[in-house]
Parts: C-alpha cells; sequence; structure tokens
C-alpha cells in the first residue's frame, strides 16, 4: 500500500498489531460477527460441561488455554495446526474429544452447524478484536477513506478501539494470554479484560465502564488496574523477561 501498489487491505481485526507502520491507518471497522469462541465437540459430547474427565481439547491460541485450564485444569490441551477444514477434520476423526475456534471465522467458512456451542464470555473471554473486520488504507487516500467511512460501523469501532488500547498497554501481540471484549450497554460502553499464566493457576479479570468518546482511554485504564494486580509478572514469564 505505501508503494502504491494496493489501495487497501481487509483484516480480521484480532490479527492486527497495535502499531501500524506510518502512513497507514484502519479507515473502518465493519459491524461485529458473533465475537464468542465456538466449542466443537466430537460424537456424544453436547456442550462444554458435557466433557468428561482428562478430555483431549485441540486449541493453539495461549488465551483460551489459560482460561480453560483455569476452569478445568483435568484437560489436557494439544496444539491445533492446519486450516478450518483439517481442524474439523480432526475432532471428527477422534484426534480430539473437542476443539476451540472462533465463532466468527467458523460461520464465514461456511461450517456454522459443526459448531456445538457457542461458549458465553464468562467461560472464554473473547480474543481483542475477534469477529470484527478492518479495513486499512493510506492515510492521505481522500477517495478511498471517502469510500470506506460508509463501512464503518460505529459502535463495533469504539469498542475494539476500547479492546485494543487496552493490549497496547498491555505490550501484547495476538499470541498472548490477554482477553478483552467491550460492548455498548445503556449509552456505555463496558470492558472487561484478563490475564491468565499459562498454567490456568492464576487469571487476573476485571470489568470497567465509562462514556463511549473515552473508549481509549478507558482500555487504557483497564490495563492500568490489571498491571497493578499482578500482570505484568505473568505476561514477563509468558515473554521470557
Amino acid at each position: 500500500m505505501l508503494r502504491g501498489e494496493a489501495d487497501l487491505a481487509v483484516h480480521s481485526m484480532k490479527d492486527v498489531p497495535t502499531d501500524l507502520p506510518k502512513g497507514l491507518h484502519l479507515s473502518a471497522i465493519t459491524k461485529r460477527e458473533d465475537p464468542r469462541d465456538a466449542f466443537i465437540a466430537g460424537k456424544g459430547i453436547k456442550s462444554f460441561n458435557d466433557l468428561p474427565r482428562g478430555a483431549h481439547i485441540g486449541t493453539s491460541s495461549l488465551r483460551r488455554i489459560c482460561q480453560l485450564l483455569h476452569l478445568r485444569p483435568d484437560l489436557h490441551i494439544t496444539q491445533l495446526r492446519g486450516n478450518v477444514d483439517t481442524r474439523l477434520r480432526k475432532v471428527a476423526q477422534g484426534e480430539f474429544d473437542a476443539i476451540i475456534l472462533a465463532t466468527a471465522g467458523v460461520k464465514r467458512l461456511g461450517f456454522a452447524d459443526r459448531i456445538t456451542e457457542r461458549l458465553p464470555v464468562e467461560i472464554s473471554l473473547p480474543a481483542i478484536g475477534q469477529g470484527a473486520v478492518g479495513i486499512e488504507c493510506r492515510v492521505d487516500d481522500e477517495f478511498i477513506n471517502s469510500l470506506l467511512k460508509k463501512l464503518n460501523h460505529e459502535e463495533t469501532s469504539l469498542c475494539v478501539k476500547a479492546e485494543r488500547a487496552l493490549l497496547k498497554k498491555l505490550e501484547g501481540g495476538c499470541q498472548v494470554p490477554i482477553a478483552a471484549y467491550a460492548k455498548l450497554t445503556d449509552g456505555r460502553i463496558v470492558i472487561e479484560g484478563l490475564v491468565g499464566s499459562l498454567d490456568g493457576k492464576t487469571l487476573i479479570k476485571e470489568t470497567l465502564a465509562g462514556a463511549p468518546e473515552k473508549a481509549e482511554s478507558l482500555g487504557t485504564a483497564l490495563a492500568e488496574k490489571l498491571l497493578l494486580q499482578g500482570a505484568r509478572e505473568i505476561l514477563d514469564e509468558v515473554y521470557g523477561h
């Protein structure tokens, strides 16, 4: 884009770094799909609560791992690789008792019927920006920016900005045991954030609410709250500092 070879890029917001290259910005964030995680189980398992003791779960997300182990330390969690087709085949063939993916991605690929349960945020708080799509372009491209303005969903944009501000303050990337989910309730943004240890033994969770126009400062304030409770020590251990 900076070389003028492309005019825009479309991203899943959960994969977008908090710092973008100079000259580029997120011009629009479209209306959010379901932000929840999808629990996809093998035969005979009807919900997360149905999982037998010592069940084998497939996921590559540190965020999911810390929350699952906090609730169910007995679970055996294994790295899950491959595209969505491959991952679904692995659970169908009995390699795992269940796998966990992002609901939005599963739905967009036409596999919604394979979802056993959409996990409540109380069980699995989503990744920053999960379910939202962002469109990036050059800051100074007035024509493209004017077109993209029509695609921006204000509520989603505010909520994702709050979540990304939290992630930036915690200096986290997309593969870290950090979660956040913001929503607009009664004219206020309510954001919940979480940092967890990889073994699931420590989970720091906090919530803040405030005016929508203060979305980013709200996310930053929530991150500071988490840091005061020991989030930095957990993250330093994850990063090997």
